[in-house]
């Protein structure tokens, strides 16, 4: 029995079917899958552990543990530097092999099955676009504190005063924070671009000849599906394409990505996809997870991941694929 009110503890199972809104909520402050998985384990350790000082007169079981992921995620972004989602300095004039960056500061994927819980199809929309890649990056330019007022009050609609006790303020305090966060993120001028919707005929006609042509090599193809303003990046390096004929170019380039194979996999609210590379044996092997996004039906912005392979089995893809 909780010490202070009588009432049972919550069960194990209780805590457990809240780990995917948990996983969300530290994405979102963290950008990071290792450090969200760490943070949500952390978090589900220490309510098994206090599960007996839960007491359901002062707050609901998703608000109490939302306070203990609120702390351990704090703790964690001290000191952290900015993560990115692409390069943000100067645009490449050619690629620099010695350029890459520590892995802590990147933004790094998550599949939809490990942030996504909502079955209502509203919920599921809404959901979507508060999990994508530029959204977390976004959140990426407000200070700690700020980033998780937002989170909490404006994406998971907790009160001002719920806020304020996880974060052992007031609600003034809150109400503060959540206005300057808000300046940050419309001072934060990236370019609109929109998630891949699978049920979406349009999305899935672009997905489809994006595909076949990245696998074909198709450079001209591949011209007539990017935006004039289209990006792409390449973490961990400092290197930024930026426009249509710069990425073209790249491409035809290099015989690098000939043979490649890309497999469609739900990421951040979007459609993104595991890129395969042919060993000496032929056999298409993981290479790096790629995320796009689109704007008025052409593909907006192109991210490979490189130095992902060991999270493939996180998306459900495969070790290989047949030859």
């Amino acid at each position: 029995m909780s010490a202070s009110t009588g009432a049972a503890p919550p069960e194990p199972a209780e805590l457990e079917a809240l780990r995917i809104p948990l996983t969300g909520y530290c994405y979102r402050l963290l950008g990071c899958a290792a450090d969200t998985e760490d943070a949500v384990q952390e978090t589900l350790i220490r309510a098994h552990l206090r599960r007996h000082t839960f007491d359901p007169q002062r707050a609901r079981l998703s608000t109490w543990l939302h306070a203990i992921a609120t702390n351990i995620c704090l703790d964690l972004l001290r000191a952290r530097e900015r993560r990115m989602l692409t390069w943000d300095g100067p645009v490449s004039a050619g690629f620099d092999p010695n350029s890459a960056l520590p892995a802590d500061r990147w933004v790094a994927p998550m599949p939809d099955a490990a942030l996504l819980a909502a079955r209502d199809p509203a919920d599921v929309v809404a959901q979507r676009e508060s999990v994508r890649l530029a959204f977390v990056a976004a959140l990426q330019h407000l200070p700690p504190r700020q980033r998780a007022v937002l989170v909490l009050r404006e994406v998971l609609a907790f009160t001002a005063s719920e806020t304020a006790d996880m974060l052992g303020t007031g609600t003034a305090a809150v109400n503060s924070a959540l206005q300057r966060a808000r300046a940050t993120l419309a001072a934060v001028h990236a370019t609109p671009t929109s998630a891949l919707d699978p049920a979406d005929p349009r999305d899935r006609d672009l997905i489809e000849r994006y595909v076949t042509a990245f696998e074909a090599h198709d450079v001209a193809t591949l011209a007539t599906l990017l935006c004039a303003d289209a990006e792409s990046g390449m973490p961990p390096f400092a290197w930024r394409l930026s426009g249509r004929e710069a990425i073209v170019a790249a491409f035809a380039a290099t015989d690098a990505c000939v043979g490649d194979r890309l497999i469609q996999v739900a990421m951040n609210g979007s459609i993104g996809f595991g890129q395969y590379r042919r060993d000496t044996a032929g056999v298409p092997r993981p290479f790096a997870l790629l995320a796009v996004a689109a704007r008025d039906g052409r593909i907006a912005q192109q991210i490979t991941f490189l130095g992902s392979t060991d999270r493939f089995a996180a998306f459900g893809l495969p070790p290989a694929l047949p030859k």
